[in-house]
């Protein structure tokens, strides 16, 4: 009788506390979330406040490091144009570089997933997501990229994009994240 109840509350907490865990893992860590927030919003204002220490001084563009970089991400930079007609910034973070494929589509996949699963709180107070269109990536194309859209209204960022992008070059593979303020077709000469 002992060993069935010790087996039957056994199975109960497992059965209970599996599906918490694994959803937990499939969600955004606070850390990420709150790096992303800073990001987002700072895009605003041209990502001024989160712009570091110059890291390239040319004629067409700066190159600034970041001072916020999201969890797992190298080399987190700024680029800042002299452009007379499109004065916005962007900003890059580099996920993965190295010559494994499966390395590379697993980075790729997970920070789609992180992007699309997280939840932002706006200078407004508002919450807002991303909402995007996967492309699967193939060994067989040199680059695949996922571009996605903050779900809100706000006129600021109704041509702001996240792209998730897997790149293939002569020293293997990388995988980039993109927060950018991108021309409409029409727009575009």
């Amino acid at each position: 009788m002992f060993q069935r109840f010790l087996l039957f509350t056994l199975l109960s907490v497992t059965v209970n506390v599996l599906p918490a865990q694994f959803y937990k893992a499939t969600l955004p860590s606070h850390q990420f979330n709150n790096a992303l927030e800073k990001i987002v919003v700072d895009f605003r204002y041209n990502f001024k406040n989160i712009k570091g220490q110059t890291v390239i001084n040319q004629g067409e563009y700066d190159l600034y490091q970041s001072t916020v970089e999201l969890p797992g991400a190298n080399n987190c930079v700024i680029y800042g144009s002299h452009s007379v007609e499109d004065t916005t910034a962007s900003w890059q973070g580099v996920f993965y570089k190295g010559d494994d494929y499966k390395a590379a589509t697993t980075a790729y996949k997970n920070l789609y997933r992180l992007l699309s699963k997280s939840k932002l709180k706006l200078i407004d107070v508002s919450t807002a997501g991303f909402t995007g269109v996967y492309e699967e990536p193939s060994e067989e194309v040199r680059f695949t990229v996922s571009s996605l859209r903050l779900d809100v209204l706000h006129p600021q960022y109704k041509r702001f994009f996240a792209e998730v992008e897997l790149l293939t070059n002569y020293e293997g593979y990388q995988v980039n994240v993109n927060f950018y303020n991108r021309k409409g077709d029409e727009e575009r000469e």
